[in-house]
């Protein structure tokens, strides 16, 4: 199947690991050089070679999006280096859980900082970019936008806020022919996920495998998603294929979203 993203350019934040990680390889598979960006300079580079052996071009940019004058700094080094942009993938930011009444202003901040606002900075900074080559901005949110739990206050908060701006960047897009769309996976197999699943298998004294099994029950989930899942997705969503989605937000869940 020909995705038609042979030499386009696709920026893929938090591209060191995980998730980010994984869109920035599907994606070099499918023909497009990257620009990987992140704090960790070593994670990075392994990523960067990564897509290099795919024979696609990688650039690297070890930067904190949480700095209000980065994401321009970010766009300018694509430019120099690359030549342009076609897609962009906001996927940075984690956000604290907890007690509401024991969370920070500082943890509020923290959480807004990168995963919202470092997001809207870059979207504003790429959005000439994306304009003039009638790019795709796919942003990654998070189930708990649409499934808010007590214990999640600040993730929930974001990842809502991730999905209405992108639906106003769609309005625009439509106008300006920016495609626009946002993810919201749900649990995916990733260090944080392997983190919870440790600590369920050392509260209950559970093997591996009911952990598991009780954790994908209690969510509601038909299993855990992989990275490759979303990196799919995001993949056919930018591609020619995908062309016509456009202002959604799609729950990427195993069925954990239980309302229309």
């Amino acid at each position: 199947m020909d995705l038609k993203l042979g030499g386009k350019v696709a920026l893929v934040t938090g591209s060191s690991r995980g998730i980010g990680r994984g869109i920035a390889l599907k994606l070099a598979e499918a023909g497009c050089d990257a620009m990987l960006t992140g704090r960790d300079a070593a994670a990075l580079e392994e990523a960067a070679k990564a897509v290099r052996t795919k024979g696609r071009r990688a650039g690297v940019a070890v930067i904190d999006l949480r700095e209000p004058g980065a994401p321009d700094r970010l766009i300018e080094q694509v430019k120099r280096e690359l030549g342009g942009l076609d897609i962009l993938v906001n996927n940075a930011g984690a956000t604290k859980r907890g007690d509401f009444l024991a969370l920070t202003d500082a943890d509020w901040t923290d959480g807004y900082a990168l995963k919202f606002f470092g997001h809207m900075r870059l979207a504003r900074a790429a959005w000439p970019l994306l304009k003039e080559r009638r790019g795709s901005l796919v942003s990654i949110g998070g189930t708990g936008g649409r499934k808010p739990t007590a214990e999640f206050t600040i993730g929930a908060s974001v990842n809502a806020a991730v999905a209405a701006f992108s639906k106003c960047l769609a309005d625009r897009g439509k106008e300006e022919g920016v495609q626009v769309n946002c993810i919201h996976p749900s649990m995916v197999e990733t260090d944080r996920l392997w983190k919870r699943i440790n600590d369920e298998m050392a509260r209950t004294g559970a093997a591996e495998a009911k952990a598991r099994a009780d954790m994908c029950k209690a969510f509601g989930i038909t299993r855990f998603g992989t990275v490759d899942d979303v990196a799919d997705l995001v993949t056919f969503i930018v591609s020619a294929r995908g062309s016509w989605l456009h202002g959604a937000t799609i729950d990427l869940d195993g069925g954990e979203i239980p309302t229309i």
